[in-house]
């Protein structure tokens, strides 16, 4: 079972930065035929993926089965989380044949799902909202038949940037809540909480048959309640997918490891989200917001399509 954890300040918990990852946390170097065809693939076509820049634990077990997530809009983020390991500080200029780029990776690759994330544009009027739209109509014109997830930033709050995307049509939308309402100000500066829910809830109501996603690390120093509250919140604006995973310090810059949970306790978690009504939960130590994407679009899609049919026999 969980514990309840107190919720004590960041600063007063201790760190474990430096002792030895559980057995549950190791992974094998990444070297495959398909990473390397991948890597091969992505540096000709001068691409990015969060996969890279973000140090993903399951690099090479997905690239293996030919599934990254790609990184637009540069890879300097304007903001400063202090989980993340992407670079911060001021952007390029942005690449106007960036989306062409993307959808002829995807097509050469033979993706049947793909996911399209970025940094955070706050230099931007529309947060990049533009460049996403444009993504998703070259994929759809070269890989009809691919599903499209979108990771997208909080736009600063803008609803007409969230509309240019989620009028673009994705398969599924993803915003991470990433952490509790009461770490944000430490995991995420310049991020809202009540801002993440309201852009998720925002693209339910415009657009209803979209798939929504959310994802959550854990391990930043968290109480069970916090946790389980903001599981319950995610679910409250109709949020269909969940995952959760363990936060894993990329350096000594970023925020301490406070707790390493457990795959029993991941398990426990997983069962709770899916008592709560998420569609889809994957939470497990290694779980980031792209891992096994294209199963949980495929799942979801069965649950509303199966939702439907007993709705028309009712």
């Amino acid at each position: 079972m969980l514990q309840p954890v107190k919720a004590t300040p960041l600063s007063s918990l201790p760190e474990i930065f430096g002792s030895p990852k559980p057995p549950w946390l190791k992974v094998k170097a990444p070297g495959s035929p398909n990473y390397l065809r991948l890597k091969r693939l992505l540096r000709e076509q001068q691409l990015h993926t969060i996969c890279e820049e973000a140090l993903c634990p399951n690099i090479g077990e997905c690239w293996q089965q030919l599934t990254a997530t790609f990184l637009i809009l540069g890879e300097i983020c304007t903001r400063n989380c202090g989980f993340c390991a992407a670079a911060h500080g001021r952007p390029t200029e942005l690449d106007l044949a960036e989306p062409e780029r993307v959808a002829e990776a995807i097509s050469e690759l033979g993706l049947v799902h793909t996911v399209i994330t970025s940094v955070n544009r706050d230099d931007l009027a529309d947060g990049g909202a533009t460049i996403f739209a444009a993504v998703i109509q070259r994929i759809r014109e070269r890989s009809p038949d691919c599903s499209i997830e979108v990771l997208v930033p909080d736009f600063r709050g803008s609803e007409a940037a969230l509309r240019i995307v989620v009028d673009a049509a994705p398969t599924i939308l993803s915003h991470n809540m990433e952490t509790v309402p009461r770490l944000y100000q430490e995991v995420r500066p310049g991020s809202n909480y009540e801002q993440t829910l309201e852009l998720l809830a925002r693209a339910r109501r415009v657009a209803p048959s979209l798939i929504t996603k959310s994802g959550v690390l854990v391990g930043f120093g968290e109480a069970r309640q916090e946790l389980l509250r903001a599981m319950a919140d995610l679910r409250n604006v109709d949020c269909d997918i969940l995952t959760l995973g363990q936060y894993l310090r990329p350096s000594r810059t970023h925020l301490p490891i406070r707790r390493y949970y457990t795959p029993e306790e991941f398990l426990e978690l997983k069962l709770i989200g899916e008592e709560m009504g998420f569609k889809y939960v994957e939470s497990g130590p290694l779980v980031r917001s792209s891992y096994h994407a294209r199963g949980q679009a495929e799942e979801v899609s069965r649950k509303r399509e199966s939702e439907r049919t007993q709705l028309c026999r009712s």
